[in-house]
């Protein structure tokens, strides 16, 4: 585990130095639950304590990506990755918050779909893209797989 700062982030991410969560987790239920409870903790030692919108928001995020990794995206021998950070967005004065959790299945990239109202399963991702202020996927340029990511803009902690 680690946390570091990085100054220069692509385009995509937080423009200015930021706080950097990084860790890699055993593609297992156990797994992703641990990846959701660090990164509420992770949070909460940030700015955004426990029980807040933000913490909880976020939090619920980590857990659907990380879950969809172990679920769909599960390679037998293989962990998933999740990376948090967050920074300050270019020319406003708002945060970002980025949460992206990579696996190693390139074949099966996440879908929105609607399910039948009686599914146990199939909402993951439309809480995801509900919460986030945008979200998407990137192909592994470094490894076969793909990397899920969720941005949310916050107002900056005071």
């Amino acid at each position: 585990m680690k946390s570091t700062t990085h100054p220069t982030q692509p385009a995509h991410e937080p423009r200015s130095p930021g706080q950097e969560f990084d860790m890699r987790f055993t593609s297992t239920p156990r797994g992703a639950r641990l990846a959701r409870r660090l990164v509420s903790h992770r949070l909460h030692e940030w700015g955004h304590p426990y029980n807040t919108s933000i913490n909880d928001t976020v939090t619920l995020i980590a857990a659907e990506l990380a879950a969809n990794a172990v679920r769909h995206g599960h390679v037998p021998g293989r962990d998933f990755h999740l990376r948090l950070t967050i920074g300050a967005e270019a020319d406003t004065d708002s945060t970002s918050i980025r949460i992206e959790v990579t696996d190693t299945r390139t074949e099966r990239m996440p879908t929105l779909t609607t399910p039948a109202p009686d599914a146990e399963a199939g909402r993951g991702l439309l809480l995801v893209a509900a919460l986030a202020t945008r979200w998407g996927t990137t192909p592994r340029t470094a490894a076969p797989g793909k990397a899920v990511w969720a941005d949310i803009s916050t107002p900056p902690v005071r």
